[in-house]
């Protein structure tokens, strides 16, 4: 499904089973694998060590890192950096949902840049990075997939984006079977992500025709499938719809860029740790309302492709309608939450604008409504 994607220059490795290919597929690239993972979870179903296995059927050295939070820090990069070091790995691995791979880009960006890893988001460019295969085992960020990763500064609760295209993952392995084990409350959140992405690559001022026909696909099996596999994390059919809409999602935001709902949201989970698929599902029915009228066309488009019919309404009531299938799904996925419920408090608000205004510039100006600090405390406060 994902061998004629041409937009990004990863190597793609889709379908069930495709995971025993890693050891074979991580050899071309390097003998001395960092295995980069979040904390259990990967240990606890078993895939942790059927990656270690693979690889050591192919003569291929492994060392584990696996202290990635779900949002990672720039100083767990440190550590795994001094980790690479004395191994003296020569390619990484991310295993997981997005935090591991954007950590694991991280990493390798980091180990042949000097300095700090704070420089280069959205400031120094770098010259290179160490080979990177990504494994994911969510549907849900889509980093198999961009030149993106996050991470948060602990010291001063920034969390942005590198992105660079020495982070591009070499090889990309997107085995459904892995998404199988996941909690029902993981898959809703992970999969709202792959959502919200794909639907702000739509919208998005930087977005092009091929890129909006790519994120609407996404859009459309999403609306279709998500709830399938939310209700039955065993049907494989399904997930592997929604782990090729994760994918393209990703593609589609490194090309075209995130808008609001972003904008919005890496404030908050920078500031109280929050579950990012949560934090979006709070901001965006609110976002979604306040942002319509400026790209009626574009929420016309993307009625049809959730099926909505536009028979005897008006376009502002097709997009009116638009916005609430959107609440109609988060409530299918039990996300109908507030920023409230999150732990935000209206005494937050001001540093939340502030951030916002500062770290997440571009996601503002790329959205296809005008947005100043004003609009950004009325959403903010509407959604606690």
């Amino acid at each position: 499904m994902l061998e004629k994607i041409n937009q990004v220059p990863i190597k793609f490795v889709f379908g069930k089973g495709s995971l025993k290919n890693i050891g074979g597929l991580t050899k071309a690239y390097g003998k001395r694998a960092l295995i980069v993972t979040g904390r259990s979870s990967t240990k606890k179903t078993g895939i942790l060590d059927a990656v270690i296995g693979y690889l050591q059927n192919e003569k291929i050295n492994v060392t584990v890192f696996n202290e990635v939070e779900s949002n990672p820090l720039t100083t767990t990069v440190k550590r795994a950096v001094t980790l690479l070091k004395e191994q003296e790995c020569d390619v990484v691995i991310g295993l997981g949902g997005g935090s591991p791979m954007d950590a694991a880009k991280c990493i390798a960006f980091s180990a042949v840049n000097e300095g700090d890893i704070s420089d280069y988001i959205f400031g120094k460019e770098g010259k290179g990075a160490l080979p990177i295969i990504a494994v994911t085992t969510t549907a849900g960020t889509g980093s198999e997939g961009d030149s993106l990763a996050v991470l948060t500064n602990p010291e001063t609760k920034d969390k942005k984006s590198l992105k660079s295209p020495y982070i591009y993952p070499k090889v990309s392995i997107v085995d459904p079977e892995l998404m199988m084990t996941l909690p029902a409350s993981m898959i809703a959140a992970t999969g709202f992500d792959a959502l919200s992405h794909s639907v702000e690559a739509f919208l998005a001022n930087h977005s092009r025709p091929d890129i909006e026909e790519m994120a609407l696909e996404a859009i459309g099996l999403l609306f279709t499938f998500l709830p399938k596999v939310y209700k039955n994390p065993t049907d494989i059919e399904s997930w592997e719809k929604v782990a090729y809409a994760n994918t393209i999602g990703g593609i589609a935001i490194d090309q075209a860029g995130v808008v609001l709902p972003h904008g919005m949201e890496h404030p908050v989970s920078g500031l109280l740790n929050v579950t990012h698929g949560e934090g979006l599902a709070a901001l965006f029915p609110e976002i979604l309302e306040f942002s319509y009228k400026y790209c009626q066309e574009k929420f016309l488009r993307m009625a049809k492709a959730i099926g909505i019919k536009e028979d005897g309404i008006t376009k502002d009531q097709v997009a009116c309608q638009c916005v609430k299938t959107f609440e109609k799904l988060l409530q299918a996925l039990d996300l109908q939450v507030t920023l409230g419920q999150l732990g935000v408090k209206e005494d937050h608000i001001d540093w939340l604008v502030e951030n916002a205004m500062r770290t997440m510039t571009y996601a503002i100006s790329n959205h296809p409504a005008p947005c100043k600090e004003e609009d950004l405390r009325a959403l903010y406060t509407a959604c606690l």
